[in-house]
């Protein structure tokens, strides 16, 4: 039987997404501030629907430090809470012990939050490090959620990549860490966040009905196209929090309901991943 899962999840990164970039000003502080106003609505959505809808938000340590009770709330809801650094540190430029530290210290935040650590990461900025596949698995991870080689298939991430401009790449040893791959194409942030600074402008503000219209395509078309997938969506409550995206978030939620969507959280994807291909 058909079976089309579509993993909601929420990068609750509020302060620390603008801290990671150096910019501690009042107004991108502000918009961080908003996240938590996006976070009610979202948990408000959510639990509005019959049944009530499951996610997988990605909480920084600073964000559950700093905002206990709105995330306390999140996983009271039943949502999963995944690991996306402790202040949104992008692993690339870390050394493996800095890497490391990061990872145990958003997971001592998360283990207080929810009494476990957590089984999904997802890298700030969608990148990994050499190291990151290696400290993911030796740190008891289940899924990582950061890479782009396919769309609605999960696959094997792998170790030890050889990639140099002047020879053919040389691929590395699957493991058993779980991609459950996202795109860009698939993220809120590109799309409608206006960002500029001295030397980068994001001109985001695009129309909720075009974004609309292409992520229920890529749903049409994973239905078409195989008979078990997953679609990632990955949303900020910062940006989506806003009022008329929320109305395109709700739209998006009872268009995918009525095409037979299966709403999931990632872990339960991944869990389901493995028991249907076996490492």
């Amino acid at each position: 039987m058909p079976r089309h899962l579509v993993c909601l999840t929420f990068d609750f990164d509020a302060l620390s997404l603008w801290i990671a970039r150096g910019i501690t000003t009042p107004t991108p502080i502000s918009q961080g501030e908003f996240g938590v106003v996006g976070a009610e609505r979202i948990l408000a959505l959510l639990a509005a629907r019959s049944p009530a809808i499951p996610a997988t938000w990605f909480i920084p340590g600073h964000t559950i430090e700093t905002y206990p009770d709105i995330c306390a709330r999140i996983h009271a809801a039943g949502h999963e809470i995944a690991h996306p650094g402790y202040a949104h540190e992008a692993p690339v430029g870390l050394s493996r012990e800095a890497e490391e530290a990061v990872l145990v210290r958003g997971n001592a935040a998360i283990r207080r939050l929810t009494g476990a650590q957590a089984s999904g990461y997802r890298s700030p900025a969608w990148d990994l490090s050499p190291h990151s596949v290696d400290l993911l698995l030796a740190h008891g991870f289940t899924y990582d959620s950061s890479m782009m080689a396919n769309d609605y298939t999960p696959y094997r991430a792998r170790r030890g990549d050889v990639i140099t401009p002047d020879q053919p790449a040389q691929f590395g040893e699957p493991t058993r860490l779980i991609e459950l791959p996202v795109s860009w194409s698939l993220d809120d942030f590109p799309h409608f966040e206006y960002l500029w600074t001295a030397t980068h402008l994001q001109p985001g503000l695009r129309r909720t009905e075009d974004v609309l219209a292409n992520w229920l395509d890529d749903f049409r078309y994973m239905a078409r196209a195989q008979e078990w997938g997953v679609l990632t969506l990955t949303f900020h409550p910062q940006v989506i929090g806003r009022g008329h995206r929320m109305l395109m978030l709700e739209r998006l939620i009872a268009e995918l309901e009525r095409l037979g969507a299966t709403f999931a959280r990632m872990d339960a994807v991944a869990r389901e991943f493995a028991q249907r291909n076996p490492f």
